[in-house]
């Protein structure tokens, strides 16, 4: 390896496993656990190196992202500078043959990844391979945010592995509730103007199904979702201001199921971080809550209904929406619908009657009709059979 002449890449030098002065063995060791850990096949020294310049952070990588795509002409020949030398034959070979055709154990599931390395697969031509990092650098950034769709926030943006995959074609009815949050959510990731979202209704009508499908949906576009907790909501303008600096993703601060008693003082912290704080909110950041109440109070003491100052504030709150989408419960048409559809996927067909009453007779011995109770029905219909 002849890595010690990089300029922009350097942190290369700082992992064991691009050592120059490593023992081979040393290093085959290290790479066989990456490979198991990563899932990395084929000539893993390759592999890994393709890898290590997606996920860890580097000036490039830094800077396309905080310039939402953008890069100086002279960054990008030093970038290139350093690609010449890395995917240099001689630094490519495997220190032992085994590592040249390694099969892991466990297949590489990580999408953004494997999506680079197939479009570097027998590439060694130094600009070809420099535009193909830097785009995949402004389409899916570097580290977590190009590998993971949602986070969650310790400190910091945590990603989650498992995230659930549900597509908005599994969303069956609400049409026109979907429509609206398509098409603000479209005009957000394109950079048009575009609202907050209060998504109201009864519990299992598929109001947080329908914002964990759109970012499923246009993860390749940019998007990506932070759930953060009540309590979070006092670091709000914190969080958001960590955002900031992946100008290239936009981000929706998912707040689930939310409500407020009026001692809490949460819903101000919200209210000033969604509009009218000392600073402003990013362009890159919309705030995306669920709800079974209209304007997020509980309900307020008797006498309390009529002061206007207390009913002023309360409404005020969810007013900082500027998109207020209702869910109301299904129809019974609807509702065996979804029945259909959600066992159509297992491969599973019911003729009309014997779903219309083993699926209504569930209805009614379990919390009403909505999607949550349709999927619980699916579940111990699977489960029985």
């Amino acid at each position: 390896m002849n890595f010690e002449n990089l300029i922009v890449c350097r942190n290369l030098l700082a992992d064991k496993i691009f050592n120059p002065t490593a023992d081979k063995f040393e290093i085959a060791a290290n790479l066989i656990e990456k490979a198991e850990q990563l899932g990395l096949s084929g000539n893993i020294f390759r592999s890994y190196l393709i890898y290590f310049l997606s996920h860890e952070p580097n000036l490039i990588s830094e800077t396309v992202e905080l310039n939402g795509g953008k890069i100086g002409e002279s960054l990008r020949e030093a970038f290139k500078h350093d690609i010449e030398i890395i995917f240099a034959e001689k630094n490519l070979n495997s220190p032992l043959p085994l590592l040249q055709n390694y099969r892991s154990t466990e297949k590489n599931n990580l999408e953004s990844f494997a999506a680079l390395e197939k479009n570097l697969e027998n590439l060694n031509d130094a600009e070809k391979i420099t535009e193909i990092f830097i785009e995949h650098y402004k389409k899916f950034g570097y580290g977590d945010i190009a590998e993971y769709r949602a986070f969650r926030w310790d400190k910091n943006l945590v990603g989650i592995k498992h995230f659930e995959k549900i597509s908005l074609k599994d969303l069956i009815g609400y049409a026109h509730q979907k429509e609206l949050l398509t098409k603000n959510t479209k005009a957000f990731i394109e950079k048009k103007p575009a609202n907050n979202v209060l998504l109201v209704g009864a519990r299992g009508t598929g109001k947080s199904s329908g914002v964990k499908a759109l970012v499923n949906e246009y993860y390749s576009e940019g998007l990506r979702l932070l759930q953060i907790t009540k309590p979070q909501l006092k670091i709000l303008p914190e969080i958001m201001d960590a955002l900031r600096k992946f100008a290239g993703k936009r981000f929706i601060i998912f707040l689930d199921d939310l409500s407020f008693d009026e001692s809490e003082s949460e819903y101000k912290s919200l209210k000033s971080s969604i509009e009218g704080g000392v600073e402003s909110r990013p362009e890159n950041v919309l705030i995306y809550a669920t709800s079974n109440r209209r304007h997020l109070i509980r309900e307020q003491d008797f006498d309390d209904r009529y002061n206007d100052d207390s009913v002023n504030e309360n409404i005020s709150l969810s007013d900082r929406f500027g998109l207020i989408i209702h869910y109301y419960a299904p129809t019974q048409t609807e509702y065996l619908e979804i029945i259909r559809h959600m066992l159509k996927k297992k491969n599973i067909s019911l003729d009309e009657e014997t779903l219309r009453i083993e699926g209504l007779r569930w209805e009614m011995s379990h919390s009403g009709r909505n999607g949550r109770t349709a999927q619980q029905f699916v579940n111990y219909f699977l489960g029985t059979r």
